[in-house]
């Protein structure tokens, strides 16, 4: 099934990668604030210690067979966390060096994660930067090498309380290094129809570059890849977004009292990432037309991965992989309205849906009500993050040679 994102000029799909980069990272936010009112912060931290080790070494794959970088040194890792949901660009602010093939350092000179969390106190920080952070970074390592280990010069809780840069770490890939294995959730997410997705192929003719097999470059220059390229990082990002949320409520099924509050956890994610996601593609693409969002959210692409089609104002849902494998649509359906309220509320809270059909082949039609809707709680606790607000800029591209 073509790509819905093959529609946008490539200005636009070179605007729009990044972000779909930073929303992945927001399902963190919208997720997370529901298992910590469940289970608490260090269960919390479990949660995603599993969500981030279970996804991350199937999609950094995917994205190093698109874009034609596979190998085993540092400028490949590198380059996979340039173009993951974990390391939204400029958000989550990498810079780079690398000394040679099996030695490099990056510093962070902005972590919005970090500034979501400061303000939750010591606790929370500690939970983030060392707790989650030391096996979830090897455990991204892993797909490109197991035989690397990234370890911290220094990192939060920050003293002083505004050192810069916000962290700094080593990677050094050496053969005496403890072989790194994959986290039990890894298996599972594997599995999974999303992992073994097949995508349309990057045209090697179209206009631009169409892989990122040259240099490590300081700041990826998404206006520099072909339309073919770009559409194809735009699938794969959604993609991403699927696994770790695939992730996410596997590591939430593991721990709730039943389906039920597993069913709530999932819901209560879902609705507050698609209202901010809805919200800032509307920003980014200046339209306010809500079906065109509602086509290009992470919701319903890849299209290979969710069979829906959208059509004046109804949008009709299929049996797909994506149902097969009980992703965000499976959350959607004629007694699941609310993830669809909310995306559609971020572009006119007057909007609403009425949807009929089966759970697994429904029909939405979108209406508008006299009365502009309130916004959802869980789109409120997600603009917490300042990802919600974040701002890109232009930057130059410089390569990054050994130091």
């Amino acid at each position: 099934m073509p790509s819905r994102y093959a529609s946008l000029s490539r200005p636009d799909l070179a605007t729009l990668v990044p972000e779909l980069l930073l929303i992945g990272q927001l399902i963190d936010r919208s997720g997370m604030a529901w298992c910590i009112a469940a289970w608490g912060r260090e269960e919390m931290a479990q949660v995603a210690i599993e969500e981030w080790a279970g996804s991350s070494p199937v999609y950094t794959r995917r994205m190093q067979r698109a874009l034609r970088y596979e190998g085993t040194d540092v400028v490949t890792i590198f380059k996979g966390l340039q173009l993951d949901i974990g390391a939204p660009p400029q958000f989550m602010d990498f810079r780079y060096d690398v000394q040679d093939p099996w030695h490099g350092t990056f510093h962070l000179d902005h972590c919005g994660a970090l500034m979501d969390v400061e303000p939750m106190g010591v606790s929370y920080v500690r939970s983030m930067c060392h707790d989650i952070e030391d096996p979830t970074f090897d455990a991204t390592a892993v797909a490109t090498n197991p035989k690397a280990q990234v370890r911290p010069v220094h990192r939060p809780p920050r003293t002083p309380a505004d050192r810069h840069p916000h962290c700094a770490w080593t990677v050094t890939i050496d053969e005496s290094h403890p072989e790194v294995t994959p986290l039990p959730p890894y298996h599972v997410i594997a599995r999974t129809r999303a992992a073994g997705l097949e995508l349309d192929p990057i045209d090697p003719a179209d206009e631009g570059a169409a892989d990122y097999s040259g240099p490590l470059v300081s700041d990826v220059d998404f206006a520099a890849f072909s339309h073919s390229a770009l559409v194809r990082i735009a699938d794969e990002v959604c993609l991403q977004m699927h696994l770790l949320n695939l992730s996410f409520v596997h590591a939430v099924r593991r721990r709730a009292t039943d389906d039920e509050q597993a069913l709530e956890i999932a819901t209560r994610q879902l609705v507050g990432v698609a209202g901010i996601a809805a919200e800032r593609i509307a920003r980014a693409l200046r339209t306010d037309d809500p079906m065109r969002v509602l086509e290009l959210h992470p919701l319903l692409n890849p299209a290979a991965y969710v069979d829906a089609t959208v059509e004046g104002t109804t949008l009709t849902v299929r049996p797909s992989p994506a149902w097969e494998d009980a992703a965000w649509i499976a959350l959607c359906g004629p007694a699941r309205v609310r993830p669809l309220q909310a995306l559609l509320r971020a572009v006119d809270p007057h909007l609403d849906v009425e949807v009929e059909g089966s759970p697994w082949r429904w029909t939405a039609s979108v209406v508008r009500r006299d009365e502009p809707a309130p916004e959802a709680d869980e789109v409120s606790v997600t603009r917490l993050s300042t990802g919600s607000s974040f701002a890109f800029e232009s930057r130059r591209s410089l390569p990054i040679t050994p130091v």
